[in-house]
């Protein structure tokens, strides 16, 4: 019941925002998240005639985060792209967006077809219109999608699908062995105030953030009666402030590039903080030693989905880029090398390393039940409560304030 007034708040959000005949017809898809009557304009009705279309086009403009759209540039051995291009006649130009905040600002600019958009993206691209329902009968590979990445709170509405599922993680803690000790199994590692490692301590600089804060909270102080970290009252929300007010005095530096971590990691100046499994994979290849954990109380994580512009200018070529990131050759690849769990069942077959969908838990339903995948918060709490929740706008001013 929670989740269905959660669903019909955000219809409603929808059907003001983009129009009341657009929305009801892009809910014809039934709950399968398969076909839609609203397709975007110059779309082809059936897969040849997509592929024929496609060509016309020549081109597809994707946002996407670093290391999801590989051309062989960084690694000649990584790619899946040039196969794409070469099968399809679509030539891929990819812009990387660092934040989901950049990748919402780059789509609303129009001049991009897709994005890959984690679920604190998806939810204001769908309600401001920015992007299209899709037709998931003209995207073959969705049907060996998991189960439990379909028809999601942060990819779908009312049954129908926004976008094709690209793959899945958690936001780890990760520790550097020879400065940390003993191991630590719990967030509270990072949010003491009287912690040994002060100054060397890091964290997401994003105000999806204070999710991570909330669920720790969740977890210590159950008074709070804290569900769902991204509908949080305002006795909640204060909570969740106050502790990172609190957690900034040890913090030595925040990170929002990959990049950044790293150089942090590497050079010692951050010891321990949150972080996702790529960057551990890219220290180890630099020999720095570092381990993370899924800590006890859980986390937050990624799903994200590739989703098409309302007013793609390359529609075909879009539809068969989502076909293509999400086979089990090119989901495979970008999963081993990203550093997550694919989307395809199929794609567990394909990795080089015959143990990745194991050790990433990709069809590990009950580990991926203790992480509580991004999405942007609305002020409808999606309960009883009624609209007394924080809205994303609020959690960006919040933000601004904690760091100071």
């Amino acid at each position: 019941m929670k989740e269905q007034r959660r669903r019909l708040g955000l219809w409603a959000v929808l059907a003001l925002t983009v129009g009341a005949l657009a929305i009801v017809a892009a809910g014809c898809g039934g709950d399968d998240g398969g076909s839609s009557s609203t397709q975007v304009e110059g779309l082809g009705t059936s897969l040849e005639e997509i592929q024929q279309q496609a060509r016309d086009e020549g081109q597809v403009d994707l946002v996407a985060w670093a290391g999801y759209v590989e051309d062989g540039s960084t690694d000649p051995n990584v790619d899946w792209v040039t196969d794409f291009e070469n099968e399809t006649g679509c030539q891929v130009n990819t812009k990387l967006g660092n934040t989901s905040d950049e990748m919402v600002t780059l789509m609303r600019t129009g001049n991009y077809d897709s994005v890959s958009a984690s679920g604190d993206a998806t939810l204001r691209l769908i309600a401001g219109g920015d992007v299209a329902p899709v037709d998931t009968d003209l995207i073959p590979n969705y049907a060996d999608v998991f189960e439990g990445l379909k028809d999601q709170p942060h990819n779908s509405v009312d049954g129908q699908m926004y976008g094709v599922p690209h793959g899945r993680g958690a936001n780890l803690l990760m520790w550097r062995t020879d400065k940390v000790d003993p191991a630590p199994d719990s967030w509270g590692a990072v949010f003491d105030s009287s912690s040994p490692y002060k100054g060397n301590v890091t964290a997401y600089d994003s105000p999806i953030y204070i999710a991570d804060a909330a669920l720790y909270l969740k977890a210590t102080q159950p008074e709070l009666g804290i569900d769902n970290v991204y509908e949080l009252d305002d006795e909640q929300f204060q909570a969740s402030v106050d502790l990172l007010k609190q957690q900034k005095q040890v913090i030595g530096k925040y990170w929002s590039l990959y990049t950044d971590e790293i150089k942090q990691f590497t050079s010692g100046d951050s010891v321990i903080g949150t972080t996702w499994q790529v960057i551990k994979n890219l220290l180890d290849a630099e020999k720095v030693p570092v381990e993370v954990v899924l800590p006890k109380e859980g986390a937050t994580g990624w799903s994200d989905t590739w989703m098409i512009s309302a007013t793609s200018k390359h529609p075909n070529c879009t539809y068969l880029w989502m076909n293509h990131i999400i086979s089990p050759e090119a989901n495979a690849a970008v999963a081993e090398w990203f550093g997550e769990a694919p989307s395809n069942a199929l794609a567990c077959e394909q990795t080089s390393d015959p143990n990745h969908c194991a050790t990433y838990h990709a069809d590990d339903e009950e580990y991926f039940a203790q992480v509580a995948y991004w999405s942007t918060p609305e002020a409808d709490c999606g309960d009883d409560r009624g609209e007394v929740c924080k809205d994303y706008s609020e959690w960006v001013t919040a933000w601004t304030e904690i760091k100071g």
